[in-house]
């Protein structure tokens, strides 16, 4: 896979500035929704699968077209976060309760919440199957079932988590965590790594990073520290531009990369980390450590494995301009589930879901798609407690960038966005 393909939910957003202004004009037809349940009914003009922001995004714009009472919504999950927040909970430099909300609360008003799991897909019939043997039926399907973790094929983990010194900002379970080994760093090896798989955010694994080194400078502590950054890539950024302004960055702060290395193994108890070097299979080298922040492999949801709906490897097999999917042309996918050749991060999300919108506009009409889908995403690669990058390129990793100015530089603007607006338009307006 190329490392575009693997380079990925941030927050940000093109479309965060043009959700501002969309977003106060919906706002005033949008309301909560509080009731969950088991399938009211058995058919639904839109099904949705998937209770993220890919999902909620889409059943509003749904219930607009179609009428709340037609559309519904399969999300088995009581609460509903933010995840772009992690990195900065995992720094110390948010709390966790802020990142999460009732999924009910986030609910478009009117449509129904479907507390379920999805365990089979049958888009030749038009229908899916829930828990329970609960079959529910479609005229149109949209798969916004976001991307899974795999701690477990890291040996030692997720067991490895009960032990100190270890963290991970990917889980609502592990994110504190992270936070805690932090304080807790005395002296030695600080590893951040990055799995052979593609990720969500995968600027993330190197944000923790930047924000550890300051924390350290600020505390005192980095002349302690040894800071590693294990990757199983060959290059520490996807798009040359941002690659570029990153490593100064690590030059400056004198932080070490290792391409090609991907963990394989954790000995929490022994506090060693185990990495293959990618360039020679079956070799490993280990590691010391006194702080581990892991990023797990990560995978497409286990329904859509093997899934007539799917590729070979899993991902929802969609048109990477219109969403549409290549085989049924009423089934259409959205955010981190798709085999889109873009970075999986809520921006996408975010610029897919207006493409999409028209996309399904016209297939109710029997019209083709004309809108078509650049592959637009963002991350804000957060660099320090006030500074940020703002990367924003397509499909090509060419920056296709918002702002008027060089958005390689380092900039107390962009923390500010990436901290306090994109929560903001995330909750008022992308959900609405």
């Amino acid at each position: 896979m190329s490392a575009i393909g693997v380079v990925s939910s941030c927050s940000c957003l093109r479309p965060g500035v043009r959700l501002l202004k969309a977003g106060m004009q919906q706002m005033g037809s949008f309301g909560l929704h509080t009731a969950a349940r088991c399938a009211a009914k058995d058919y639904y003009e839109v099904l949705v699968l998937g209770g993220g922001a890919g999902g909620i995004a889409m059943s509003a714009r749904m219930k607009r077209k179609v009428g709340a009472g037609n559309v519904a919504v399969v999300e088995p999950s009581k609460t509903h976060y933010y995840q772009p927040l992690w990195t900065l909970v995992g720094g110390g430099a948010k709390r966790l309760a802020t990142s999460a909300r009732p999924t009910g609360s986030v609910m478009p008003k009117g449509v129904e919440w479907i507390k379920s799991r999805v365990t089979a897909l049958d888009p030749d019939k038009n229908c899916v199957w829930l828990e329970n043997d609960i079959k529910i039926s479609y005229k149109y399907l949209i798969i916004a079932l976001g991307i899974s973790l795999h701690y477990e094929k890291i040996k030692g983990l997720p067991e490895g988590f009960d032990h100190p010194k270890i963290g991970s900002n990917y889980s609502v379970h592990t994110v504190e965590k992270t936070w805690k080994a932090l304080q807790d760093f005395k002296e030695g090896n600080a590893i951040f790594t990055f799995p052979n798989t593609p990720v969500k955010c995968a600027g993330a694994p190197q944000k923790i990073m930047y924000l550890s080194e300051a924390y350290w400078r600020k505390t005192g502590k980095r002349s302690k520290a040894n800071i590693m950054f294990n990757t199983s890539l060959g290059v520490i950024f996807g798009v040359k531009k941002y690659a570029d302004a990153l490593l100064e960055i690590i030059k400056e702060r004198n932080i070490a990369v290792n391409y090609k290395r991907n963990l394989v193994e954790v000995r929490a108890d022994k506090q060693e980390a185990v990495f293959e070097n990618l360039d020679k299979p079956g070799v490993t080298e280990v590691h010391q450590y006194e702080m581990l922040h892991v990023t797990p492999p990560m995978g497409p949801p286990d329904v859509l494995i093997n899934s007539p709906v799917s590729d070979q490897t899993g991902w929802v097999d969609v048109d990477k301009e219109t969403l549409q999917h290549k085989k049924y042309p009423n089934v259409f996918g959205i955010g981190d589930c798709t085999n889109l050749p873009t970075s999986k991060t809520a921006a996408a999300v975010a610029a897919q879901s207006g493409v999409l919108d028209k996309t399904i506009s016209l297939v109710m009409k029997n019209q083709l798609p004309t809108k078509k889908y650049d592959g637009y995403t963002s991350c804000p690669l957060v660099t320090g407690y006030n500074k940020v990058i703002l990367a924003e390129f397509d499909y090509d990793a060419q920056p296709l960038e918002t702002f008027p100015i060089d958005q390689s530089k380092e900039r107390v603007t962009m923390y500010h966005m990436k901290a306090d607006m994109m929560p903001f338009l995330y909750w008022n307006m992308l959900l609405k």
